[in-house]
């Protein structure tokens, strides 16, 4: 049977209360995404990527490979210079990745030529991986729309792209301006059924490093013509309520798998704690979506 490519799962990254790198939680964590999406996403901005260091950036990427194989791991090596990206590459394609991501150059503005330029030296350091781009404006600072992106992505063998922030909610658009192929993912995990239906292969899910259960059965229910539209409705349902308490917060991503007994660990970041009430919350929903009262 064919690994699922649907959902893609955006991990963590645990770090000790001095700040350390926890490896054994993150071999842990890595482990159980393997066992669930069995799609991995290292070192992204759920990862707190700007934190770490290249050498554990490279810890993370081989740690996954030995939890979830050279299938199950995109291997995240975006940097602000396409000189570290391409040290990164190269280091990542050396300990098995065959899947990298790279989020567009960051900090100073990049035109369509320096794009380019930065994505087609990790395509050279990599000729064999599939390459995926990870646009994220409101965090890079740089934009980059569909016609742009169509042709860069065939200028430099692109495989696939994460689309986040407010690309996310345009996968039509840039879908029409790829080949079949191409895979486009969106960092809008709520948004699932919208993204299947616009030709997208998926989401990736920061919210499923916790709850992967709500958006492994809202895509197995979309992809099977037979499913009743009220058990879709209440699996929407419950994908809304999942997102809607963890959203793009790292803090409550980090709760929520603590109250599923996954050992979170604390952020290097500006991460903060989901307030009482919404802690309480995000307790209960792990109760319900793992099937143990009170967990």
């Amino acid at each position: 049977m064919d690994r699922q490519r649907t959902v893609v799962t955006a991990l963590t990254t645990p770090f000790t209360p001095s700040g350390d790198l926890d490896l054994d939680a993150a071999r842990a964590q890595y482990g159980f995404a393997a066992r669930t999406t069995g799609q991995l996403l290292v070192a992204g901005t759920t990862g707190e990527f700007p934190a770490l260091s290249e050498g554990e950036r490279l810890l993370l990427i081989e740690t996954a490979l030995q939890e979830a194989g050279t299938d199950g791991v995109i291997a995240h090596i975006g940097a602000a210079d396409a000189h570290t990206a391409v040290r990164l590459t190269r280091a990542a394609v050396a300990a098995g990745a065959r899947r990298i991501a790279a989020l567009t150059p960051y900090y100073l503005p990049a035109n369509a030529d320096e794009l380019e330029a930065y994505f087609s030296r990790i395509r050279l350091a990599a000729p064999d991986a599939q390459l995926y781009a990870y646009l994220f404006p409101e965090r890079s600072g740089l934009t980059v729309d569909p016609v742009e992106f169509g042709k860069l992505a065939a200028s430099c063998g692109l495989a696939g792209v994460k689309l986040s922030g407010t690309p996310s909610t345009e996968v039509a658009a840039y879908r029409a301006e790829l080949p079949e192929e191409f895979e486009v993912y969106s960092g809008n995990d709520q948004r699932l059924a919208d993204v299947l239906a616009a030709g997208g292969a998926g989401v990736v899910s920061g919210c499923s490093a916790a709850f992967p259960e709500p958006f492994l059965d809202l895509a197995a229910a979309l992809r099977d013509d037979t499913t009743d539209p009220a058990r879709l409705a209440a699996l929407q349902d419950l994908v809304d309520r999942t997102v809607g308490l963890l959203g793009p917060s790292i803090g409550r991503i980090k709760h929520a798998q603590t109250a599923r007994g996954l050992p979170a660990g604390t952020s290097r970041m500006t991460v903060g704690d989901p307030d009482r009430a919404t802690a309480a919350d995000i307790e209960a929903l792990a109760g319900e979506v793992s099937g143990r009262p009170g967990a």
